[in-house]
């Protein structure tokens, strides 16, 4: 029987980064999703085709990624002892930027299979890098503070508390 104070086992440990890196790329296909789909119906006349669907789900498995080697290397660790909003919004910043960067990284890469410029591929549309770094910062917010409270009250309460309907007594009247 193993104590509480023995670590995971490296089998353990990706099986519980593989879970949490599902739920990131899921939570993220979701919102890159829908983001995707609202950008269509607004194209509607230009034809955004549906290949973009797949983009965004494969932009959500590297921001993803981008988060868990985040979190590995303890960004935001310094603002732990902070209030819980105080680190959601460190977070959603830094992870908002380098969301951005990888998505600007995205475009120059697209640039130059077509054969087009580095730098016309980055300020062809700047209007539409601002607003997806907004909708990230907006969308990771609850995120964060929602991974946190997680952290704080520990998983089998978060989930408790997350899913289970309250008690009666506690219901408003």
């Amino acid at each position: 029987m193993a104590s509480e104070s023995t670590k995971p086992s490296l089998k353990q440990r990706a099986a519980s980064e593989m879970e949490e890196f599902l739920v990131i790329a899921l939570f993220l296909s979701a919102l890159l999703g829908a983001l995707t789909w609202y950008r269509r119906i607004l194209m509607a006349e230009v034809g955004v085709p549906y290949l973009h669907y797949g983009y965004a789900v494969i932009e959500a498995l590297v921001l993803a990624k981008i988060i868990l080697i985040g979190e590995a290397l303890h960004f935001g660790k310094r603002y732990e002892d902070k209030p819980l909003v105080v680190l959601a919004l460190y977070k959603s910043i830094v992870y908002g930027f380098l969301a951005l960067f990888a998505h600007v990284l995205e475009q120059v890469i697209h640039a130059l299979v077509k054969g087009e410029s580095v730098v016309s591929a980055v300020t062809r549309q700047p209007g539409e890098l601002v607003a997806y770094a907004l909708v990230l910062f907006v969308a990771f917010n609850p995120f964060f503070s929602l991974q946190q409270a997680g952290r704080l009250l520990g998983e089998e309460r978060f989930l408790y508390v997350l899913l289970k309907r309250p008690p009666a007594e506690a219901k408003p009247a």
